[in-house]
């Protein structure tokens, strides 16, 4: 069976695809990163939810700043990427829902009023729309580092609000030298899925 995308694409996507560890110099710009996100943001969700958040850190200071909470393996790295976003979830994606679903703006205050209601959907999309970020990258032609190694706190205090929970944090940018480790097995289709 083959699939609808080009065999080419398939590879840039996910079977060529790796975590970069490091990047050239080359700049990546702000309309790359726009390109990026008007195509990611047709990604699904439930409610059509879009509660991630995307702060990118482009000064030097902001990036000094946000080292020094990132694992230790995981410095150099970010330190050297030409860009780096923290993705964050919004907790108050509720307010936009109305927007954002018009055929069913009732859904704000019907299921998402309470806030430990909105953190765990707003985990759950903002994660979606992290993945469709990776890919978004990906298909810009540029390679990304995701990241959780860090201190979440001290990223949610240095840059966000008590309104935003970090998920991660992603190093952008042309893949550098010796760029990739080897590739990791992955599970087989009948390790995966069950027919009931």
């Amino acid at each position: 069976m083959s699939l609808a995308l080009d065999p080419a694409a398939q590879d840039l996507l996910f079977r060529e695809a790796r975590t970069a560890n490091t990047f050239t110099d080359e700049p990546v710009t702000d309309e790359q990163v726009q390109a990026i996100y008007d195509l990611v943001k047709y990604g699904p969700t439930a409610f059509n939810q879009t509660p991630l958040r995307i702060t990118l850190v482009r000064s030097p200071e902001a990036r000094e700043r946000l080292v020094k909470h990132m694992a230790e393996g995981n410095q150099p790295k970010t330190a050297s990427a030409p860009l780096v976003a923290i993705l964050s979830a919004d907790n108050e994606f509720h307010e936009e829902l109305p927007s954002l679903l018009p055929h069913f703006p009732q859904a704000k205050d019907m299921f998402f009023a309470e806030r430990p209601v909105r953190e765990s959907a707003a985990l759950l999309n903002a994660a979606l729309q992290a993945a469709y970020f990776i890919v978004g990258v990906r298909a810009a032609g540029l390679a990304a580092g995701p990241m959780t190694g860090l201190d979440f706190d001290g990223v949610q205090k240095e840059f966000l609000d008590d309104d935003h929970t970090p998920l991660m944090v992603v190093n952008i940018g042309k893949p550098g030298e010796d760029a990739w480790f080897p590739r990791s097995p992955r599970l087989a289709y009948e390790d995966v899925v069950t027919t009931v």
